[in-house]
């Protein structure tokens, strides 16, 4: 038995999941606006219904009665295309209000986007405040600060620090407490693939 190739479209394996997609979304815009098979079915029956009642019309018919065929037939087909008109009009109502809360969800995210950049420039501000705060005070006062602090926290700020006046406050901690901050500075980046 030979191997036939496959087509391009089995072999990428996304049509099903596209055909898919497109049912759902066919189901959804249906649920939106509130129509389901039975409109459809009870549509084709009532179109169908003016045709089944020519064909039953006979020679001996008289054009009068032919005539009031087919204007009823005509009352039925202007009603259904009313019905097609609400419909349509119904979709256009439904479109029109997912792009009024899609476009008020783009505007929500830009005002977030906004306050959040506003939050970390703020929050930045203050920590380089802060950081300038314990590089200008005595190194002694600075390092006994220094040693309330948990050592991850402390060695934030001596990481943002210059050297020097880290190297003063440093210098100024017990043994046991800038031990513990250099293996948190020293550690800060070891997570970081090296390439």
């Amino acid at each position: 038995m030979k191997n036939r190739k496959k087509p391009k479209w089995q072999k990428n394996g996304r049509t099903m999941p596209f055909i898919v997609g497109l049912f759902a979304i066919s189901a959804g815009i249906r649920a939106a606006i509130g129509a389901d098979a039975a409109l459809a079915v009870d549509a084709t029956q009532e179109m169908m219904q003016p045709v089944a009642e020519l064909e039953t019309c006979g020679p001996n018919d008289t054009p009068a009665s032919l005539l009031a065929a087919l204007q009823a037939r005509e009352e039925r087909v202007a009603a259904r295309e009313l019905q097609l008109e609400d419909r349509t009009q119904a979709l256009r109502v439904v479109e029109a209000e997912i792009s009024e809360k899609i476009e008020a969800l783009a505007q929500a995210e830009a005002s977030l986007t906004a306050v959040l950049a506003i939050a970390d420039t703020a929050a930045e501000n203050d920590l380089s405040r802060l950081t300038a705060v314990y590089e200008n005070m005595k190194p002694q006062d600075a390092a006994a600060l220094f040693e309330q602090m948990a050592p991850a926290f402390s060695a934030g700020f001596m990481g943002r620090m210059a050297p020097e006046a880290a190297a003063l406050i440093m210098t100024n901690l017990a043994p046991e407490t800038a031990h513990l901050i250099s293996v948190v500075l020293a550690g800060r980046n070891a997570s970081v693939p090296v390439e």
